[in-house]
């Protein structure tokens, strides 16, 4: 059995003043897959090399040299635990760096195996520690120092991005910035693992954490070009498969054996102890001495702590450069791997994705990298979704905001209106752990993209659910910077999670 008090405030932040949006670059015409592979193929050269760390660790490495040398171009890097196929000096991504803008345009790109991953020797370490001999700020700067003094028709900059855990490398490599990376875009980072991804605040995300290590966290015997299948459900309904291996002991009985090791660290740390923390990147943010572009999306429901956390830090902690936050309707990566115009039933009355790469993350590497155009990047560049507009910011969160606090009410009811005297009450509900809420409506094995936008009322009428609802809006609202839901609450069982969606 468990209760929750009523009359408790939920806390709002509600945006009064929104400044208007820049004006747009000349948009970008996209090519033709095939088009934009062929231009790779004729205007880059490929190398493989194997760059050695301070502690005699080699690294695997491909480097994309434009083959005209009538000018100095940027090194820009990405280092990723997931493989930097195709591998082969003849064989070519089909694209390179954040998009064909930057490709077209030419630099140095970069691609790099993390330390113990795929074509890598060393030992893989899940969101590497800081604090550890070896981590993956000192790879980073190792690599830089070495690219430098052997990589020809360089200009002496470099840049870093990285999407998803590429992002969490983006920002470990900013930490006590190599004097020539001068510009980072951590984009989706990881932050913290504990509320990022499998732990959504401490609530575990069991399908995402299952699907996500039952193939990546499986060992390697040794450097690999191949990366691990997908494991294979045999249904696509997610609900019963995962329902039938709780509790969670029975996914490693049933399915996983013993040889993944983060899932058995996973379970064995519950709660937020010292193993959840010294993954935490967010303390060592420091001595960042390069301009930074965070950039994430309001729908991700994988790593939307993390670009909200990291710009957050950033900022605090290294006051004075050049740091900029960028939020779009986006899932997880949805900037590169969408047009970002609808996400499931919702519509965004454009291309969003189009409008980031040509006004945003385009003219951000160009002008640090190239010192082409001007620095006109705001504090934040952030959709509005409702109205569908791009706003800029000079701080994030604005200045000018109001703080709303709403109340649970009788008869389901959100009101602004606090409790008077002797009012507080609680509402009480019954969980069964054998018949847990769904999030998704549809069957689906694991957490659709669409998910964050999709309408929740499906579960209103379980008993182990509790909504409230306000009173028709009388004008439009803006909700902006953080939410919190203030619960005093109790149970009857050992643990409980309390999982509230706005």
């Amino acid at each position: 059995m468990n209760t929750i008090n009523k009359y408790l405030p939920v806390s709002f932040a509600f945006l009064l003043l929104i400044t208007s949006c820049s004006s747009e670059r000349e948009p970008y015409i996209p090519f033709t897959p095939a088009e934009d592979s062929a231009f790779v193929y004729k205007n880059y050269t490929k190398k493989e090399v194997y760059v050695p760390m301070r502690d005699g660790t080699k690294l695997f490495t491909a480097i994309y040299t434009p083959k005209d040398s009538s000018e100095q171009y940027p090194i820009v890097m990405y280092r990723t635990p997931y493989a930097i196929q195709p591998y082969g000096e003849n064989n070519y991504k089909i694209d390179l760096g954040p998009n064909m803008r930057m490709t077209r345009d030419k630099y140095i790109f970069v691609y790099q195996d993390v330390r113990g991953k795929h074509m890598s020797e060393g030992q893989f370490v899940d969101m590497t520690p800081h604090k550890r001999r070896t981590n993956e700020s000192l790879d980073t700067f190792d690599t830089i120092e070495w690219l430098l003094a052997n990589v020809d028709n360089h200009n002496g900059k470099v840049g870093q991005w990285g999407i998803s855990y590429p992002g969490f490398y983006t920002a470990a490599g900013m930490i006590n910035s190599h004097p020539a990376l001068v510009a980072v875009s951590p984009q989706a980072p990881i932050a913290d693992w504990f509320f990022d991804d499998f732990h959504h605040h401490g609530a575990f995300f069991y399908p995402h954490a299952f699907n996500f290590f039952s193939s990546f966290g499986r060992p390697r015997s040794g450097p690999t070009m191949v990366k691990n299948p997908k494991f294979k459900h045999g249904t696509n309904d997610g609900y019963a498969f995962f329902k039938a291996i709780t509790p969670i002991s029975l996914a490693k009985e049933n399915y996983l054996g013993d040889s993944i090791s983060f899932w058995n660290d996973l379970v064995a740390h519950p709660n937020y102890d010292d193993f959840w923390q010294d993954r935490n990147i967010l303390p060592h943010l420091k001595n960042v001495n390069c301009a930074v572009l965070t950039v994430g999306g309001w729908f991700d429901a994988e790593d939307l702590y993390g670009p909200l956390k990291i710009y957050e830090t950033v900022e605090k902690n290294n006051p004075g450069i050049n740091n900029t936050l960028v939020m779009g309707p986006w899932g997880h990566g949805g900037w590169r791997r969408t047009d970002g115009d609808v996400l499931g039933n919702v519509h965004f009355g454009s291309k969003t994705s189009n409008f980031y790469n040509d006004n945003i993350i385009e003219p951000f590497f160009a002008y640090h990298l190239k010192g082409r155009g001007e620095n006109k990047i705001p504090e934040a560049y952030m959709f509005q979704t409702g109205t569908n507009e791009w706003k800029t910011f000079d701080t994030w969160p604005p200045k000018n905001l109001k703080k709303v606090k709403f109340y649970f009410k009788e008869k389901k009811r959100l009101s602004q209106t606090p409790p008077g005297d002797n009012q507080f009450g609680v509402d009480i509900f019954e969980s069964d752990p054998s018949n847990p809420v769904p999030f998704i409506a549809d069957d689906h094995i694991g957490m659709p993209k669409s998910y964050m936008t999709d309408d929740q009322s499906f579960v209103n009428n379980r008993p182990d659910v509790l909504y409230y609802l306000s009173s028709p809006l009388e004008e439009d609202l803006t909700i902006a910077g953080s939410v919190l839901a203030n619960l005093v609450v109790k149970t009857d069982q050992t643990a409980a999670d309390w999982v509230v969606k706005l």
